[in-house]
């Protein structure tokens, strides 16, 4: 009997949904719903929450490439056991509180979004699923191993968690050293991207959607401007440099993406002035 994936009972499909529909909203510039969503992922994957202690554990498995075979099995299992120490039935009555949120304040067509990693997050869903028959399980943990020891040509840079007292000291040397050198927006995104693992990227992801939305639109509206379109060259240039903008939705937030967001500030802080 094939066990059925349930979306809506799968933590990691919520969030990236959420997340899908909050790009939505600065695409179409609809900052009333925008809010909404804002404030719903904010109330739902703060960092006490099991909503988001589950959605950690989905990430270790989903985020890691290239580990050693041994550091792969260990991760499966320490996931597996850290999993098994959730409260299950607080933990549906999370999710259930979030479905119905989301029904009732947002859309039922929000569960219908895209999200690419979506087959990863259903079999590691049904890993942790006690009703998936044992020899299926084995088989979707070999693929999950697979997976994390799979050799990508570059190391995908992760973010990786700092403790309190290691980041209270970076950021006094951050501000120190870059206050004067680095853009607002710049200085926002790395302090942000350091933080992240606070609240498992949460602030992060919502900081970046906004910011490559202000990216796109000062990059599409410098194509037509009379320098730009002149020069071929350059013309070329800022059609390239929006078509990373629009690939980033399709990318996962590591430190590759996150220098060129910042490569991106600087540019269109030189076509504003």
């Amino acid at each position: 009997m094939k066990l059925k994936h349930n979306k809506k009972r799968n933590t990691a499909f919520l969030y990236e949904t959420l997340m899908r529909e909050l790009t939505k909203t600065i695409v179409n510039k609809n900052e009333g719903q925008k809010e909404k969503v804002v404030l719903i992922i904010r109330e739902h994957f703060s960092n006490n929450s099991l909503l988001s202690r589950e959605l950690k554990l989905y990430n270790a498995l989903d985020d890691s490439y290239d580990l050693e075979p041994h550091t792969a099995e260990k991760l499966i299992f320490e996931v597996k056991k850290e999993y098994s120490n959730i409260n299950k039935e607080k933990l549906f009555v999370e999710q259930t509180v979030l479905v119905d949120k989301v029904n009732k304040i947002l859309s039922k067509s929000i569960f219908s979004n895209f999200v690419p990693n979506y087959k990863n997050l259903a079999t590691i869903y049904q890993i942790f699923n006690n009703e998936t028959p044992v020899k299926k399980r084995v088989l979707l943990e070999q693929n999950i191993f697979k997976k994390l020891t799979f050799k990508t040509k570059e190391k995908i840079g992760q973010m990786k968690p700092i403790n309190n007292l290691v980041y209270q000291s970076f950021i006094k040397r951050f501000n120190e050293k870059y206050s004067d050198k680095l853009l607002k927006e710049q200085r926002t995104l790395l302090n942000k991207y350091v933080t992240s693992f606070v609240d498992n990227g949460v602030e992060l992801k919502i900081f970046l959607n906004e910011e490559i939305g202000r990216l796109k639109k000062y990059v599409s509206n410098s194509l037509n401007s009379e320098e730009v379109k002149k020069d071929s060259e350059m013309l070329k240039k800022t059609k390239d440099v929006l078509k990373i903008l629009e690939g980033f939705k399709e990318e996962k937030i590591n430190k590759k993406l996150v220098n060129k967001v910042l490569q991106i500030q600087n540019l269109v802080e030189e076509i504003k002035n």
